[in-house]
Formats: C-alpha cells, sequence, structure tokens
C-alpha cells in the first residue's frame, strides 16, 4: 500500500489525526507497532511561593509533599500527624525548622499557609477538608474524598461556599495517558463504547497493607485518643493505626484504595457522570492477618445512556493474591476497536474484518464493499502512544494543575464534584459486598436510589 493510498484509507475509515496504523510492506496482512511520543512541556514559575502544610505525613502524604515541593514555587511550612515520629523526622527530611503538632486545626490557624495535603487515613477526610475550606485554605485531599457517600454532599457544598479551590488526588487523571485516552474516543478511535474493564493486582505484603509498625509505637508516641474520636472508640492497637487500610472503622478496602483510581480515570476519559447499578463480589483468600476486608474483589457496574456516551458495562477486578503480580490497567472496548490505557502508555487496536459467512458477504456485496475470495485471519492494527522519556509523571502533573489554578483563579481536573462521582461507586463496592445486594445509584443526583 503506498503512502497515498493509506491516507485515504485512514481518511475513509476515520481516523485521519490518530496517527498511521502501520502495515509491513511483506504482507498486508502483518501489522507493524506504530509508536508515538507524548509530550509534556514544562515552564517554572518565577512567582512568590506557595506555602504548604500536610495533615497525615504517612506514606501518601509525604508522597505528595516530596512530589509538590519538587516545584521551585512551593514551599513545606508546617506538618500535622498524630504519631511523634512522623513529626520529628520531617524537620530532618527538609532540614529547615516548621511548626508541628498533632491537632490539625492549630495548623489550619495559622496565616503562613496557603494550601493543604489531607493524607490521613479515610475517616478524617470529610472532617479536616471542610475544617480547611472554612479556614480559607485550598486544599488537596488524598482520594477517596469521603468515607461514605453520606459525607459527599457535605464536603461538595462546604467548597462551594469557601472560594476556595479543592483537589482530589486520583492522580492518573493528570497523565499523559489519559489524556490521550480522552483524545481519541472524542475523535471516534474505537466507535461507540459497549464494555470497559480494569484490573490491579498485586502480591506483596506492603501491597497488601502490611505496613512496618515502628519499634516505639505506643500511646506514649501515638495520639491514639485523637485517632478514635470521631469512630468506634478502642483500646490502642498499633496495627489498627499503622495498618489503617485493613479495618472498616478507618479505611475503604480494595474499591476505595484502588477501584477508585479507575472509575477516575474511565470518568475523565468517557466524560461519564457514574453507573447506575452496582454490584461486587469477592472474599478473604490470603491475607489472613485479621482484617476486615477481602483480597480480591469483583465490581460490576452498569452505566446508562447518556449525552457523553451510549450505555456500557464495566467490569473491576483487584487481587492481592496474584502469583504475576503488578499488572494494572484500564481497557475501553468499543464498536471499532479497543484502548489499553496506562498513565504512561495508551494502546489503540483496530481490527480489519475478514468473514466467510454467506450472508454477511451478499450483504456488504450489496452495500458495494469488497471482499476477498477466501477468508483471512487478519491481526489488528495498533498504534502505541508513549511518554516521553523525561516525563515527570501523573503525580507531578496532578499538583501542578492545582498550582496553576491557584495562581489564575482556574479550575482543576478534579474537583468534589468529579471526585466524588468517581468515590460513590467505589465505596458502594463495599456495601453491595458486606450487604450482598445490587445498590442503585442516581450518577446526575449524586444519592442512594432506595
Amino acid at each position: 500500500m503506498s503512502d497515498k493510498q493509506r491516507r485515504k484509507f485512514l481518511k475513509k475509515a476515520g481516523l485521519a489525526g490518530l496517527g498511521a496504523l502501520s502495515l509491513s510492506g511483506a504482507s498486508a496482512a502483518a501489522k507493524e507497532r506504530d509508536f508515538q511520543i507524548l509530550k509534556r512541556k514544562y515552564a517554572e514559575s518565577d512567582r512568590e511561593k506557595l506555602r504548604y502544610a500536610v495533615i497525615g505525613a504517612g506514606i501518601m502524604g509525604m508522597e505528595n509533599v516530596k512530589t509538590v515541593t519538587r516545584r521551585d514555587d512551593v514551599e513545606l511550612v508546617a506538618v500535622c500527624d498524630l504519631y511523634s515520629g512522623r513529626r520529628n523526622s520531617t524537620n530532618e527530611m527538609f532540614d529547615k525548622q516548621l511548626f508541628v503538632t498533632n491537632d490539625h486545626r492549630e495548623l489550619l490557624k495559622r496565616n503562613d499557609i496557603d494550601v493543604v495535603i489531607i493524607g490521613t487515613p479515610d475517616h478524617w477526610h470529610k472532617e479536616i477538608s471542610i475544617d480547611a475550606l472554612n479556614a480559607g485554605k485550598h486544599v488537596y485531599c488524598e482520594k477517596p474524598m469521603v468515607k461514605s457517600v453520606e459525607e459527599g454532599h457535605d464536603v461538595i457544598n462546604a467548597w462551594k461556599k469557601s472560594g476556595k479551590i479543592m483537589m482530589v488526588g486520583s492522580q492518573g487523571l493528570s497523565s499523559l495517558g489519559n489524556e490521550k485516552a480522552k483524545e481519541l474516543i472524542a475523535q471516534g478511535a474505537i466507535g461507540e463504547i459497549n464494555y470497559a474493564e480494569g484490573f490491579w493486582a498485586r502480591h506483596s505484603p506492603v501491597g497488601a497493607w502490611q505496613y512496618h509498625i515502628p519499634e516505639d509505637a505506643s500511646t506514649g508516641t501515638v495520639d491514639w485518643d485523637r485517632y478514635v474520636a470521631n469512630t468506634n472508640k478502642r483500646p490502642f492497637d498499633p496495627m489498627r493505626f499503622f495498618r489503617w487500610r485493613n479495618y472498616l472503622d478507618y479505611g475503604t478496602g480494595m474499591s476505595g484504595d484502588l477501584f477508585v483510581h479507575l472509575f477516575s480515570s474511565l470518568h475523565f476519559i468517557t466524560n461519564s457522570l457514574g453507573p447506575e447499578v452496582i454490584s461486587a463480589q469477592g472474599g478473604l483468600r490470603y491475607w489472613k492477618d485479621g482484617r476486615e476486608v477481602p483480597d480480591v474483589l469483583l465490581g460490576t457496574f452498569t452505566y446508562p445512556e447518556a449525552e457523553a456516551h451510549p450505555g456500557f458495562n464495566l467490569s473491576l477486578r483487584c487481587n492481592f493474591v496474584d502469583g504475576t503480580s503488578g499488572t494494572t490497567y484500564l481497557r475501553v472496548v468499543g464498536s471499532k476497536g479497543s484502548m489499553d490505557v496506562k498513565w504512561e502508555e495508551v494502546v489503540l487496536k483496530r481490527n480489519e474484518v475478514s468473514t466467510d459467512d454467506p450472508f454477511e458477504i451478499e450483504q456488504m456485496k450489496l452495500a458495494g464493499t469488497s471482499q476477498p475470495d477466501r477468508a483471512r485471519i487478519l491481526p489488528p492494527s495498533e498504534t502505541v502512544y508513549r511518554a516521553q522519556d523525561n516525563w515527570k509523571g501523573a503525580h507531578y502533573d496532578h499538583h501542578s494543575n492545582l498550582v496553576n489554578a491557584i495562581r489564575n483563579n482556574g479550575k482543576v481536573v478534579e474537583d468534589p464534584v468529579f471526585g466524588f462521582r468517581a468515590a460513590a461507586p467505589a465505596l458502594l463496592c463495599n456495601d453491595s459486598y458486606f450487604q450482598k445486594k445490587f445498590i442503585e445509584w442516581d450518577p446526575v443526583k449524586m444519592k442512594i436510589v432506595s
């Protein structure tokens, strides 16, 4: 096929602007992967520094701090955590004297803080987000934005009333992969969506939330009373503090930790508001360490027809007992092809169809479509879009989205409304699993259908 013929084919197939889907010169039935590089331009700011504080200086809290302080126009000024070891280590880590406290209310009284990162366990997200917004701070809150669907509208209303900017931390939304997938969907690259699936697999103690417990963990180093102040009162238990994701009082299980990322990406790519029917099954298969949540979870979701897309079905899986380990993807399937979406890569596949069915052949003849004399098995044409080597990553870009919105009085890619629409079906997975029933959800009004 000549270049001229290929361009004519692409135009006829509706693929103009999507990049060449290459065929090898040896055979039209053989395929060649076409690689295209996704790029991001970065510009340094000469503006006065934004002053950040972190509330909850654990794993993700400090990952957020380390990421955003890579920017020259951001500095950390304060830290709040209920464990003294974390409070003490931050001054050494940043080689400066920070304001440290175990009470987030004391931190929020300070006038030298512009932005607050909330990296606490999930059961504190709502209260601290509202307190921070009411104190006039911009907010970056880790996903899920809330611990239950009943809390969602309270945060949204506080955000709207505050006039401040709030970003929810599902960082994949700001990835080059998600942005390219959204563009391809809009261009009709895979036709009309009818199905999507996502998978998140791990098989390691840390991946399964068996986090390190410090040797000095005690009521002398942990403010346990403050930790359980808004949930069930229990005697001090270092497992429940340092491995909180395993317990229903504080965490939201596999769905709140990982499904929410997949929902966020899917909704961003498709402009969807969410599913209307939610169901989940699973079990505790391997990590029987006293946890209250499953380590294998399967979710199925029905998305209604909407202005942005036709109706489709979604299947999500999460497995902490996966011997292959480390597999994460989101696949979106349409009438003309599919996309495998990762934060740093998108693989677009489009099938060439050939058939030996007499009825189909006759219909093709009537339509004036040519059909070869003999059926062939044709591999899909494939285009790979991959992030540039020096890309700073989705996490960096997500925080930069917030910084730029604050600088320019703009909007963020994941505000509380978007964040709640991604969190709600993930949280309702837990309700479906434990209550053993289907749950109906109104994605427009963002409420359970009773």
